[in-house]
């Protein structure tokens, strides 16, 4: 989808990575009305994938019952790696975690949460809109002008 925002060069974002522990999910679970909001995303055409390291080993799970695919990133430099293969420069990143910063260094547009895992405060640092949870941060991309409002200058 491309994004014109008053003061910025315009925006086009096809993949959307999400981070999965402490992002995506809380604890392991999934927060009510994720689910859709992913639909209504995948709906817009947009790609949905979750990079993680699978700590809580529940990322086909989680997969399944979300209808996204998924990457295994044991590591920072994996995440950003891995965001090659979706042309890094037409992505948007969502985390909250240290292993979340170098991915966010490569994307076009990064997202954090601030939810119960917490946020590091270097990704922190690094990102351009900080969300209180993940459907805030979903609803961004549904509602382009929300996100327009917030990066415009």
């Amino acid at each position: 989808m491309l994004f014109n925002i008053p003061g910025r060069d315009p925006l086009t974002i096809e993949t959307i990575i999400l981070d999965l522990n402490g992002t995506l999910s809380v604890a392991g679970v999934i927060p009510e009305g994720v689910k859709e909001r992913l639909q209504k995303l995948r709906s817009a055409d947009y790609k949905i994938v979750f990079f993680t390291g699978n700590t809580r080993n529940d990322a086909d799970e989680l997969s399944r019952e979300l209808g996204i695919e998924w990457r295994l990133a044991a590591d920072a430099t994996a995440k950003k790696n891995l965001a090659a293969e979706f042309n890094a420069e037409t992505c948007v990143s969502i985390g909250n975690g240290l292993i979340d910063l170098e991915l966010m260094k490569t994307v076009a547009l990064r997202i954090v949460t601030l939810q119960a895992e917490g946020v590091h405060i270097q990704t922190l640092l690094n990102s351009d809109i900080v969300m209180p949870s993940i459907n805030d941060a979903l609803d961004l991309l549904i509602d382009p002008q929300r996100l327009i409002a917030t990066l415009r200058t």
